[in-house]
């Protein structure tokens, strides 16, 4: 499946930046048997005076930016095609819990895939009991490492409400959760945690999703948004599996793919510092269209 994607992100500032530095991913990815970014580009306005690209340790593409002047506002504009490949039929291959945890023990890699990176706490995971205990009332003893990551994965889905107004990006996971309320990231970073609590390596993956409006009705420029869900290391053979907790689904063909790491922090499409005082307003559109 083939998709143009457009993404514009504007940053007005309540009183003029005098200078900023930022760190942006929000291109997709470039991903060998799976995802294709035929073409891309980003523009910036007003132009900085530094740009250059960078990959980071989870092998995410990022653009760095720096301003020495002043400016009352940014605007990131993504014009992108991707090809989103077929997958394939899938089988469960994953081991029991038991036996996962014997596999990651084998595993010497240290690799930015490797399963160690993302089974303990990280700058916005921590191993919350609430969620520990959550997760472990909704795990059948003997199940295997598939059948818990789709058993959090609902469970979730039935007791958190998506509400954009409850969090922000800031909100930790522990917060969302005692609300039971949240936005993809939310639901996404609880999700994390609570795997991790039953031994599952989890990660957090950015990207887009495109939506398609209800039977009869027009589709609405820039209705669509950038998206949040999870990938669990199963075992050896089953690998990586990426799971939407917000729509309760296996990540599929209309899951396109940003970057990957271990929470938020790692994937953040646009983190930096700027030199400034006052407030700023975020306006964001996407739009994610089929085209062959």
């Amino acid at each position: 499946m083939l998709y143009d994607v457009g993404l514009t992100i504007t940053h007005e500032y309540n009183r003029a930046a005098m200078a900023g530095r930022h760190r942006l991913r929000l291109l997709p990815a470039d991903l060998l048997g799976r995802q294709r970014l035929i073409a891309g580009h980003l523009d910036i306005d007003p132009p900085p005076q530094e740009r250059f690209h960078s990959t980071d340790f989870f092998g995410n593409q990022a653009v760095e930016i720096a301003y020495r002047s002043a400016h009352a506002r940014i605007e990131f504009k993504v014009r992108c095609r991707v090809e989103r490949l077929a997958e394939g039929a899938f089988l469960d291959l994953s081991p029991t819990l038991d036996r996962l945890a014997r596999e990651i023990a084998e595993c010497r890699s240290l690799a930015p895939d490797a399963p160690h990176h993302f089974l303990g706490p990280s700058p916005r995971i921590s191993i919350d009991p609430e969620m520990t205990a959550y997760a472990r009332a909704e795990v059948r003893s003997g199940t295997t490492a598939l059948d818990a990551v789709t058993a959090v994965g609902l469970a979730l889905h039935r007791d958190m409400r998506f509400d954009a107004k409850a969090t922000t990006v800031d909100t930790p996971p522990e917060e969302a959760f005692g609300r039971r309320r949240g936005v993809c990231q939310d639901f996404s970073q609880i999700m994390i945690s609570c795997l991790r609590a039953l031994g599952i390596p989890a990660g957090y993956v950015s990207g887009f999703l495109r939506t398609t409006p209800p039977r009869g009705k027009p589709r609405l420029e820039g209705a669509d948004a950038m998206h949040a869900w999870v990938r669990a290391w199963c075992g050896v053979e089953a690998g990586w599996v990426e799971y939407d907790p917000t729509n309760a689904r296996l990540a599929a063909g209309d899951h396109i793919v940003i970057a990957r790491g271990r929470d938020y922090s790692d994937v953040a499409p646009v983190r930096g510092v700027l030199r400034t005082a006052g407030s700023q307003k975020t306006r964001q559109a996407v739009d994610v269209v089929a085209v062959a």
